[in-house]
């Protein structure tokens, strides 16, 4: 019930700045590009809120500059990378028998790594309780956990790509 609550409010982000972008086509005004980046600066706010990303995530934007105006797609995109890979990693060791713990556990430990890389604290933390399972041995646990890491990383990486996506409409409304 909450989940929907939180995916109709970032629903009306979006239907907010999708009429933003489309009026900027027909006209940029100052106050378009004033609500863009409003919208933007939210839509972050809810995601620190929501868990899904730590404040100093703020730190990896400050590195954007002029000679590197991609840098935090071009992070974002290797974290989405690594993680395909990882996850299929972590699903072939969990169906294998009989599991092997610590190959979970490195494959895990790569994964917080990566995930806390552009700070996703939800992953991060849900990592941490798979990795605690794996020391224990405890297979039903890992299964659970791992749902979960999964249910988090998509769930941040669909909320990530609306927010960047609403990053690069306020920059090109603000160059134009």
């Amino acid at each position: 019930m909450a989940r929907r609550m939180l995916d109709a409010s970032n629903q009306g982000l979006l239907l907010q700045f999708w009429l933003a972008t489309s009026s900027l086509s027909k006209g940029k005004t100052r106050m378009d590009r004033n609500r863009l980046q409003h919208q933007a600066a939210s839509m972050r706010r809810s995601l620190f809120d929501q868990g899904y990303l730590d404040e100093p995530f703020i730190q990896l934007e400050e590195l954007q500059d002029d000679a590197s105006p991609n840098f935090v797609q071009e992070i974002v995109t290797l974290f989405y990378t690594d993680s395909a890979r990882l996850i299929q990693n972590i699903e072939h060791a969990l169906n294998s028998r009989p599991i092997d713990f610590d190959k979970l556990d490195d494959y895990m430990h790569q994964f917080k790594g990566s995930s806390s890389s552009i700070r996703a604290k939800k992953v991060t933390n849900e990592c941490t309780v798979f990795r605690e399972y794996c020391s224990a041995e405890n297979a039903e646990g890992c299964m659970r956990s791992f749902q979960q890491v999964k249910q988090d990383y998509a769930i941040l990486r669909r909320k990530l790509e609306v927010y960047l996506q609403m990053v690069r409409q306020a920059a090109v409304s603000q160059k134009a």
